[in-house]
C-alpha cells in the first residue's frame, strides 16, 4: 500500500521569484528520517483529481530538519499551488523518504566529489553537499551549477554560506545562460564541449571519486558522456532526473501468443503481503492494472523517473519502455518500474514487497 502520513508546514520561504523552500514537521506516524539525496512524494486533491508529485529534500541528513524546494513550472498545478497558496500551519500528506541518489558516508575517507546541477536540480545536490562536507571532514567537493541568470539561482545565499563554512574544501562554478561573466567559459549552457574545457582548465577530473548529476535530461546526458570520455566509470556517475522529455523512448516489443491469450494476461500481484490474481489487458501497464483492481500500488511521477513504483517480476516477461531510475544490477535482478512495464508473456507474477 502507498502509505501517506500528514506533515505540518512550519515555514515557507522564497528562494527565487518562482521557487519556495518548505519546512515540515512530522505529525502522526511514519519514519521521516532520511539519507542525503532522497525525495518525498506528496499527494493533494485538485478539484476531485488526486495529484502526486515528488520533490527532493534539500536539508542535510545531519540537520534534523525536513525541508524541500519546489520550483513553479509551466502548467504545474501542484508546484504553482505550493508557490502561491501554501502557508505555515497547513498539512500535506507525504510518503516516507525514498531514493538512492547518494553514496555511503565514510567519515575516515578523503574523497573528491563533483556535482552538476541545472536549475531546481540543485535540491538533492544541496542535501548531498551539506551532508558529505559535514560528515566527511577530509573530503572535498566542487559544484557546477547552471542557471538562466543570476536571479534564478536557487539557494544562492545558502551555497555561499556553505562555501565559506568549508573554505578550501568546497568550490562553486556558476554557469549562466544570459548574464555576462568575467570568464567566457562560465557563460552559456553546459554541453560536452564546455565540460571538456572545464576538465582541462578548472576541474581535476582524474581525482574525482564520484560525480552527481541532476537536471534536465539533455544536459545530464551530455555531462555523463563527457565524464565517461574523461575516464569516469558508470559506477562513479550518479543521476537524478527531475524532468524527462521521454526522448529515446523504445518501441514496445511484442510476443506472439495463441489466440486464447492474445487480448488478456493472467496477472498475479503481491502487495503488503496480500496476493491478488486477475486478468489484465495487454495494453495496460502493471501499475494501471494494479490500480484498476483496487490495489493501492505506490506511484508518483508515472514517467519512469522517481522509482516509487518499483516492483520485482517473479514470473513472466515485461517490456519496460522507459527507465530513468533503476540501476543495471536492479534490472538484471528482475526489478522494473511498474508504470512503464507492459506484459509480453501470457502470465505475469509481480511482487511489490521485495
Amino acid at each position: 500500500m502507498a502509505r501517506f502520513f500528514p506533515l505540518t508546514v512550519t515555514d515557507v520561504q522564497k528562494t527565487t521569484r518562482d521557487a519556495v523552500v518548505i519546512t515540515f514537521e512530522a505529525r502522526d506516524g511514519g519514519d521521516f528520517s532520511f539519507t542525503q539525496g532522497q525525495y518525498l512524494t506528496f499527494r493533494r486533491d485538485f478539484d476531485g483529481t488526486e495529484l502526486r508529485r515528488s520533490y527532493s529534500i534539500c536539508s542535510g541528513a545531519h540537520e534534523a530538519v525536513l525541508r524541500v524546494g519546489i520550483k513553479a513550472v509551466a502548467d504545474g498545478a501542484f508546484s504553482h499551488w505550493a508557490n502561491t497558496a501554501l502557508e505555515p500551519g497547513m498539512t500535506l500528506d507525504a510518503m516516507e523518504p525514498m531514493g538512492k541518489f547518494n553514496t555511503p558516508i565514510e567519515p575516515d575517507q578523503a574523497k573528491t566529489y563533483l556535482a552538476f546541477a541545472g536549475g531546481s536540480g540543485i535540491t538533492p545536490i544541496l542535501s548531498i553537499l551539506k551532508t558529505v562536507l559535514a560528515a566527511e571532514p577530509k573530503s572535498r567537493a566542487t559544484l557546477v551549477y547552471a542557471n538562466r541568470s543570476l536571479n534564478t539561482i536557487m539557494f544562492r545565499e545558502e551555497l555561499e554560506d556553505l562555501k565559506n563554512q568549508h573554505m578550501g574544501r568546497f568550490s562553486i562554478i556558476h554557469i549562466l545562460e544570459t548574464d555576462a561573466q568575467d570568464i567566457d567559459l562560465f557563460e552559456g549552457r553546459i554541453d560536452g564541449e564546455k565540460c571538456a574545457a572545464l576538465f582541462a582548465h578548472w576541474i581535476d577530473i582524474a581525482s574525482v571519486d564520484t560525480a552527481f548529476i541532476c537536471g534536465p535530461e539533455p544536459m545530464m546526458k551530455a555531462i555523463a558522456q563527457s565524464l565517461g570520455d574523461h575516464g569516469l566509470t558508470k559506477e562513479q556517475i550518479k543521476f537524478e532526473l527531475f524532468a524527462s522529455a521521454q526522448t529515446g523512448r523504445l518501441e514496445r516489443r511484442t510476443r506472439s501468443v495463441d489466440s486464447a491469450t492474445r487480448d488478456s494476461i493472467a496477472a498475479s500481484i503481491t502487495l503488503d503481503g496480500m496476493t491478488r490474481s486477475f486478468e489484465m489487458a495487454r495494453d495496460m501497464t502493471l501499475l494501471e492494472a494494479a490500480l484498476d483492481n483496487a490495489m493501492d500500488a505506490p506511484h508518483a511521477c508515472r514517467a519512469g523517473v522517481c522509482s516509487t513504483c518499483k516492483c520485482k517480476v517473479i514470473e513472466g516477461e515485461v517490456d519496460m519502455v522507459a527507465n530513468h531510475a533503476l540501476e543495471d544490477y536492479e534490472v538484471a535482478a528482475g526489478y522494473v518500474l511498474s508504470c512503464q512495464s507492459y506484459p509480453i508473456s501470457p502470465r505475469i507474477v509481480v511482487d511489490y514487497d521485495q
